[in-house]
């Protein structure tokens, strides 16, 4: 298994996450608007704290997923969000993240989600991309766009079996 390493890029700096991120991140994460889609915030930081701390073993209860997350901020500043990743064997990886809203519309999450990317290709062999979101979160279907995703077939959203109001975006020959 590849160690997980800091991703810097010009204006951030990826961390990998740990249980001690939680503190700062409980607060990122009580954005009531980043959950206008789907999804709660944390009910504590002690579950955060939990959460995280299982999230450290970087895989599936199985050893067959990887599962890779960053703490995302900007230079010796506070956390902004994070992104994430779970690398399946044949090599491809379904991405997720999350950012508070003060951060949204500053190209940040595009940035940390292309570093996250370049990390995946390069140091895990990851061949293919995706994202799950609701089929309404034109911001989110966006940046995945301006990041050269495109909608799944018919025949490839429902293989992977996703719910109604979602819709799969892939990259890279899925």
């Amino acid at each position: 298994m590849t160690e997980m390493r800091t991703i810097e890029t010009v204006r951030l700096r990826l961390e990998p996450q740990f249980a001690s991120h939680a503190d700062e991140m409980f607060i990122v994460l009580s954005d009531p608007a980043i959950y206008e889609y789907e999804n709660a915030p944390p009910s504590s930081r002690d579950w955060l704290y939990t959460r995280y701390e299982k999230l450290t073993t970087r895989r599936s209860a199985d050893g067959c997923e990887q599962w890779l997350n960053w703490v995302v901020r900007l230079h010796k500043g506070a956390p902004m969000g994070f992104v994430q990743t779970t690398i399946y064997p044949d090599h491809r990886a379904g991405i997720a993240y999350e950012f508070a809203s003060k951060y949204w519309r500053q190209g940040y999450a595009s940035e940390a989600v292309a570093a996250m990317m370049v990390e995946l290709v390069s140091q895990y062999q990851v061949v293919a991309l995706s994202a799950v979101l609701k089929r309404e979160n034109l911001r989110s279907m966006r940046l995945l766009q301006r990041l050269g995703f495109s909608p799944a077939t018919p025949a490839r959203q429902n293989e992977i079996g996703i719910e109604p109001d979602e819709i799969l975006m892939v990259r890279n020959g899925n």
